[in-house]
């Protein structure tokens, strides 16, 4: 028997080949497909979806197996850019983030794909989950990242991260992002 989360990426991954869609997994999940020591209550993930409408993936998730988790939710999408849902076999919360172009497209670009019981799950590569806990800089983010970089260590592109930090440093007038990388990978 299957577990709760391996019914759930393999309904998520349903879901996404129904529409034709890109998606990986971040957040808290993928940092413990990468080792970190983690609790985490719900599954956070980002598709690229385009320009379509959000009530068609709202009905394919109703009909895979999916409650939605606010009022109103295609307005609520549109808004937000998140979809919050509910997989009604395992329970799990999950996030829907919809990507746009640019960085999350290049973060598709370079998925890793990681076993969870015989299902091929889509997650972040390494680098871009350790820039996304930068660059969201809450404390329990900023662990996940050390994490990542502690486990994975010489295996991790730090230059890549590192520039993509530069550039977002750069375009948001920050100048915080790097020396957090630096102090982290001192810390591992």
């Amino acid at each position: 028997m299957a577990s709760p989360l391996a019914e759930l990426f393999s309904d998520l991954g349903a879901v996404f080949k129904q529409t034709s869609s890109g998606w990986y997994v971040f957040g808290a999940q993928a940092a413990i497909m990468y080792g970190a020591a983690r609790l985490t209550a719900d599954v956070d993930v980002t598709v690229l979806y385009g320009n379509r409408p959000v009530a068609d993936l709202i009905e394919v998730l109703q009909r895979t197996g999916f409650s939605i988790r606010v009022e109103n939710a295609a307005a609520f999408a549109e808004r937000s850019r998140i979809l919050p849902v509910v997989h009604l076999k395992s329970g799990l919360p999950v996030d829907i983030v919809f990507g746009g172009p640019g960085l999350e497209e290049e973060f598709m670009q370079r998925v890793s794909q990681y076993n969870v019981e015989g299902i091929n799950v889509p997650i972040a590569s390494a680098e871009d989950l350790v820039t996304m806990k930068i660059f969201s800089g809450r404390e329990k983010d900023l662990n996940d990242a050390l994490a990542v970089i502690s486990t994975q260590g010489k295996k991790l592109n730090l230059q890549q991260i590192r520039s993509i930090l530069k550039t977002l440093e750069t375009a948001l007038d920050r100048a915080d992002l790097v020396n957090t990388l630096d102090e982290l990978v001192q810390r591992s």
